[in-house]
């Protein structure tokens, strides 16, 4: 489960909504994680940030890529996913300013995954406004107040922020996983491989709180 008490094991998600197996990760982390106690925390990080070009699916690298790797690995995984035909490729920093949004909301955990669904099964354009304002919709979201914040850059600081945390964390793929405070997986990971990293963050917490009690008199 998803939760927000304290003792809970930290997993911070680090994607960006224009990659594949950012979505092909959502599956396993779930599956990992679906009766431990854990807070999960999505984290941006921006692929090819403005002003550099992004991808073109006419192009041969993104069709090649997907052929060799994301469609082998969705068939095994049994996800549905397609490459967006939207070209070129969308810039995601207004939809991450969203996200904050989002998260400054309460619909932090439904707005990911929603966006990826959005980019990556419905072919839908997530750098436009109106394609993130109806996505805001659909979660609850006050439509006007999303469409302001995004429009008047209310979220640009928060979101630099969370990429110089990136910066801090030194994230250069996604997507990356930092579970507890030592346990890192890059790349799609497996349930079993995100389960142990969990229950052995959850043996370090409980040892450090033993020590603090041993030390305080608790």
């Amino acid at each position: 489960m998803t939760g927000t008490e304290s003792s809970g094991v930290g997993i911070k998600v680090w994607s960006d909504y224009v990659c594949p197996f950012c979505m092909l990760a959502e599956g396993p982390l779930h599956e990992a994680t679906r009766d431990l106690d854990v807070e999960i925390e999505w984290m941006p990080f921006e692929l090819r940030p403005h002003p550099a070009p992004t991808l073109r699916p006419e192009d041969e690298y993104l069709p090649e890529i997907w052929a060799r790797s994301v469609y082998p690995m969705a068939r095994r995984m049994n996800v549905d996913i397609t490459l967006p035909t939207v070209s070129p490729q969308p810039y995601t920093r207004l939809a991450f300013e969203g996200y904050q949004y989002a998260a400054d909301h309460g619909k932090a955990a439904a707005y990911t995954p929603r966006v990826l669904r959005a980019f990556f099964q419905e072919n839908r354009d997530i750098g436009q406004l109106d394609v993130l304002i109806g996505i805001a919709s659909e979660l609850g979201l006050d439509e006007g107040g999303f469409a302001e914040a995004l429009t008047a850059g209310t979220y640009t600081g928060t979101h630099q922020e969370a990429l110089r945390t990136a910066e801090a964390y030194r994230i250069s793929v996604v997507p990356t996983l930092v579970i507890g405070e030592r346990h890192r997986i890059e790349g799609v990971p497996t349930a079993a491989q995100i389960r142990k990293a969990v229950l052995d963050a959850q043996a370090e917490q409980a040892v450090a709180r033993g020590a603090a009690c041993g030390i305080d008199g608790c």
